[in-house]
């Protein structure tokens, strides 16, 4: 059996509890938005704010984790062409995603009012 492919099934389980818990907060972040709008609530602003920076960083372990995991699989030797070919891309998708939770995170920083439509996908 090969041990390490389900060390990575068992935190990849792990990932997806918490991806659940972070639809979750997406789903509050959202009223909270939605009450600024509508009231100019500025402790809703605030929160919705705070909960998205934390929806954020929380995507951006994940991201890494998976990068980290596609650098190791990138480097390891004696493979066949195919399935370099696979690690090759894997490695620059999960690059470009890592990237793109830098830039989430750095534009929800930014943007204290709360200008700019961030959606985790």
């Amino acid at each position: 059996m090969n041990q390490k492919r389900l060390k990575q099934i068992e935190i990849e389980n792990k990932i997806w509890l918490l991806y659940l818990i972070l639809i979750g907060l997406s789903f509050y972040a959202n009223s909270l938005e939605k009450d600024y709008f509508i009231t100019k609530n500025e402790t809703s602003k605030i929160k919705y704010r705070m909960t998205n920076i934390t929806i954020f960083t929380a995507l951006l372990f994940v991201y890494a984790y998976f990068e980290k995991d596609a650098i190791e699989s990138f480097f390891t030797k004696e493979k066949s062409i195919t399935r370099q070919t696979y690690d090759t891309l894997i490695l620059v998708a999960s690059t470009a995603i890592l990237i793109s939770g830098f830039i989430f995170l750095y534009v929800l920083l930014q943007d204290k009012n709360i200008e700019e439509e961030i959606a985790f996908s």
